[in-house]
């Protein structure tokens, strides 16, 4: 059966210490200025937005949150008491609606396998 998180488990595992960066996430950070105290004012503020229960190989969602005036959609796991981070992104307003919760409608052709950025 696959898992469901509540940003409860993200919130009580917030702290540098508790995160584990791949090297594909340390990559997108330091591309996309993306530092781990704005991920971790994201995960304090924020929200459980998408669940991917099918991901290999553990679950994971899409968090929504914010860091000073920047919103950020970050894609974690937790496996053995720790946030897997896999990556993070701030979220394109063409793709997202205004509150960037919900995905804007896309014409069939566009269509992607679901997850904006990696």
């Amino acid at each position: 059966m696959a898992a469901s998180y509540i940003i409860e488990q993200f919130k009580n595992l917030n702290a540098p210490e508790n995160m584990i960066l791949t090297q594909h996430s340390r990559k997108r950070f330091s591309e996309r200025g993306i530092k781990i105290a704005d991920i971790i004012n994201a995960i304090s503020s924020g929200e459980i937005i998408e669940q991917y229960p099918e991901d290999f190989p553990v679950p994971s969602c899409l968090i929504l949150g914010s860091s000073g005036s920047k919103k950020l959609h970050i894609v974690a796991s937790i496996k053995d008491n720790m946030i897997w981070l896999i990556t993070a992104y701030i979220p394109d307003d063409g793709l997202w609606d205004e509150s960037f919760r919900i995905r804007k409608k896309r014409s069939e052709d566009s269509q992607s396998d679901g997850k904006e950025e990696s």
